[in-house]
């Protein structure tokens, strides 16, 4: 078995003390006034010889893992996906790695899992909050633990986040299907009191209001049984007749499509909150509301690296711009 480098071995191997070696591998050779031909040298020899650090000592002695904690809904929606992909592609550039997984939106599962982070002294943690866990959140804000959540937020918490204009989003949604001249435009959305959910419900109203149409909303459930909320919203489509549907997440419209396809009737037109890979292979393509997914990323590595680095002490609250992706599926025929 071959034996692991020490620091003690560069320091024998080059005649120079442990210390300055230690200093040289920590980044303080300018700061400790080590010249950079010794610097070299010895960020040579160490990559000659494969000396890796020992993590864990190095963070038991910073006080840091240089690991955040990415609590996200479910990573195999590619809304979540794409996020987690860039945010571990810029905490890598900055020296972070990424520990994520997925709540299913389960309130005892999230509160175990943060405690899991926790409990593994994690730097930082980016968080999509489930509902019921505001506890959790201020148990982390009290320790004063670097914190940011995103898609959503808790109202009755000062906390950072960053979420997309949800209201403006579902209200450009339902305006063009309006302005397509569609005018029995059903919104499928979750029973769910997340904000994410609540403002698509705003905009979907505000512009029903707009145009003078007639509501038509259908909440459904489908974290338990989708073939239940298929059939269920099968019954839906044939109450109520409508010829445009906007469904308030991908996953929705994606059970929709199917029941859809089921009943065998002609399809109405069709909008998603959220894009989806399938969306541009279905036929019709179908029309959605696309989250500035790198712009989420990008605001919330930053956000939470500034606390980390004790940069940022004011809250930050950030609100992104959302676009409509006009494919053929919301387009009258």
């Amino acid at each position: 078995m071959k034996k692991k480098i020490l620091i003690s071995d560069i320091a024998k191997d080059l005649g120079i003390s442990v210390t300055t070696v230690s200093f040289i591998l920590n980044g303080k050779a300018k700061e400790k006034r080590i010249s950079e031909g010794l610097t070299k040298r010895v960020l040579d020899h160490v990559k000659k010889v494969g000396y890796k650090p020992n993590e864990l000592a190095k963070s038991l002695r910073t006080g840091k893992t240089k690991i955040i904690g990415l609590v996200i809904e479910d990573i195999s929606n590619p809304f979540f996906a794409n996020i987690a992909r860039f945010i571990e592609a810029k905490a890598y550039s900055r020296g972070y790695r990424i520990i994520y997984c997925s709540t299913d939106n389960d309130v005892d599962r999230t509160i175990a899992l943060v405690q899991l982070f926790r409990d593994r002294h994690v730097d930082g943690y980016i968080i999509t909050p489930s509902e019921g866990i505001a506890e959790t959140i201020q148990s982390l804000l009290s320790s004063q633990l670097p914190l940011v959540l995103f898609d959503r937020y808790l109202p009755n918490l000062q906390t950072n986040y960053v979420v997309s204009d949800n209201v403006k989003g579902a209200y450009d949604a339902t305006a063009h299907l309006a302005e397509q001249g569609y005018k029995r435009i059903a919104l499928v959305t979750l029973y769910s009191s997340q904000t994410q959910m609540r403002d698509r419900m705003d905009g979907y109203m505000r512009a029903i209001d707009t145009y003078k149409l007639q509501p038509y909303v259908k909440k459904v459930n489908v974290n338990h049984d989708e073939q239940a909320a298929i059939v269920d919203f099968q019954s839906f489509l044939a109450e109520q007749q409508p010829d445009a549907v906007f469904f308030a997440t991908n996953y929705l419209a994606i059970s929709g499509l199917k029941a859809i396809k089921q009943l065998d009737i002609p399809m109405p037109a069709v909008v998603s909150y959220d894009d989806h890979t399938l969306f541009k292979l279905f036929s019709p393509t179908i029309t959605a509301v696309s989250q500035p997914i790198e712009a989420i990323a990008d605001e919330l590595i930053n956000i939470l690296l500034n606390q980390l680095d004790g940069k940022e002490r004011a809250l930050k609250q950030v609100m992104l711009p959302s676009s409509l992706l006009i494919r053929e599926s919301s387009l009258k025929k």
